[in-house]
């Protein structure tokens, strides 16, 4: 805001003071908002219904995003030409770590399959660091994703708190995240160095009136255990005919109004740090399921524009009408 004001300083130098009339300045409301982008971006994935070889779509989003993942698989993974390139898209990326540091070892959780701490996790994790030792910095990291649905996968709590006190430790300035399923909620127990938490819950229209989602939305902001942390509210992104259409009662070109929906949300709760769509490409999960890339035009159109207005790419962050008096008056407009 200061900037403004000294903008309307030197401006009153240069007008003659006559009639006083208002500079007006766009509040969006969103200033807490840091972060807008999707899933499912560079994770060796390619989109089904095209006819080309494709695993990698930051161009797709660059435009209107500055946050996309990156999958990391095995230690020896060199992620240095993959984040330089979103770097120079302007993207930070989020890195997938759950592979480096859990394994698959039974059924005996919620979801069906349930993972441990590698044994070997503190090796795996040296020689990661070894190999990508230039980009793993704020430059090109914009956070740490680690145990993939936690608690939904059997992860314990003690678990989770090994690697999350590892990650402070050895990067105190790249955000540690996860996400939870909406299911395990309620048992949920959030490391006080994990920065960001959100939770997954879809096939609902408005998630500010759903009951069930409102429920779980006080559970999770309940079992936030530090004043610092934020929440990285995850947009639903995708389409599934006989999910979205059959039980969520949500058309195809209404996934607009369940954007704007969950913008709102995120704009209504000052803790949330960023929107992540899941997911972008077509045909993840299920072979018949949509993804942001393969939505109708007005719901594209619109997440390029909750994306601009979050992210700033775009060319007016506000509008300010010349003043004719050398003391102007400050609106500001509150903009849903």
């Amino acid at each position: 805001m200061s900037l403004i004001f000294y903008y309307m300083l030197i401006l009153s130098t240069f007008f003659n003071c006559e009639a006083v009339d208002e500079i007006y300045v766009l509040d969006k409301g969103n200033a807490h908002i840091e972060y807008f982008g999707f899933t499912l971006i560079d994770t060796y994935w390619d989109d089904p219904t095209d006819a080309e070889t494709k695993t990698n779509y930051a161009d797709e989003i660059y435009q209107f995003s500055n946050l996309a993942d990156i999958l990391v698989i095995k230690p020896d993974d060199s992620l240095v030409q993959r984040a330089q390139y979103f770097a120079d898209l302007d993207l930070k990326a989020v890195l997938h770590l759950n592979e480096l540091f859990f394994e698959l070892k039974g059924t005996d959780s919620p979801s069906g399959s349930s993972y441990d701490l590698r044994a070997d996790y503190l090796i795996r994790w040296h020689a990661f660091k070894h190999n990508n030792q230039a980009i793993l910095n704020t430059d090109y990291i914009g956070a740490f994703y680690f145990g993939e649905e936690p608690t939904w996968n059997g992860i314990t709590f003690a678990e989770l708190n090994t690697v999350a006190e590892l990650l402070q430790t050895d990067f105190p300035d790249i955000p540690a995240m996860i996400i939870e399923a909406y299911p395990s909620i309620n048992d949920l127990q959030v490391p006080e160095t994990v920065d960001w938490v959100g939770f997954d819950q879809y096939f609902i229209k408005d998630p500010n009136s759903d009951p069930a989602f409102q429920h779980n939305w006080e559970l999770l902001k309940s079992g936030l255990t530090s004043p610092q942390q934020k929440i990285m509210l995850i947009l639903d992104s995708h389409y599934l005919a006989w999910a979205h259409g059959d039980y969520g009662g949500i058309d195809l070109l209404q996934m607009e109004e369940v954007a704007n929906n969950y913008h709102q949300l995120a704009i209504s709760e000052k803790r949330v740090v960023g929107l992540l769509g899941y997911f972008w490409p077509n045909g993840f999960d299920f072979p018949e399921s949509i993804g942001a890339r393969g939505m109708p035009q007005n719901v594209k159109a619109n997440y390029e524009r909750i994306g601009q207005e979050i992210t700033g790419k775009t060319n007016s962050v506000f509008t300010l009408q010349p003043p004719k008096s050398c003391f102007p008056i400050l609106k500001m407009l509150d903009i849903p």
